[in-house]
């Protein structure tokens, strides 16, 4: 198994920054533990650890938007990853945009530049 340093954080998490595969667009940062680390290996699906839940998930598994895994890139120090990946259903944004990143800057303020693919009330059923 490949080995990362989960011991620079005292929570054993590292950041995996998901990225699109084919555009390059970074969609999303989540963390990981190792054992999330280890199902994504094994499954070649995203797995990622849950801070406000405290448990391992896998990403689209209540709205089906699966990242397939492509490549996985391994930072200098080993307690980074970027997961190159196959967004399904076109969105990695819990609240329906292709990337957590559909904001941007101006001056004071947060302007949305992002495109919105679903409703995340009729897709989570809130």
């Amino acid at each position: 198994m490949i080995s990362l340093d989960f011991t620079k954080s005292e929570t054993g998490l590292i950041p995996a920054i998901a990225q699109d595969f084919e555009t390059g667009e970074i969609l999303m940062l989540a963390y990981i533990n190792e054992e999330a680390f280890k199902r994504t290996v094994k499954t070649g699906k995203a797995h990622y650890w849950s801070r406000s839940r405290n448990e391992i998930w896998l990403k689209g598994e209540s709205s089906g938007h699966v990242q397939e895994i492509k490549e996985i890139l391994v930072d200098c120090d080993a307690d980074t990853v970027v997961y190159k990946v196959h967004q399904i259903g076109g969105a990695a944004c819990h609240k329906g945009y292709i990337s957590c990143f559909f904001r941007i800057v101006e001056g004071n303020k947060l302007k949305t530049v992002g495109e919105k693919i679903f409703d995340p009330d009729k897709v989570y059923g809130k």
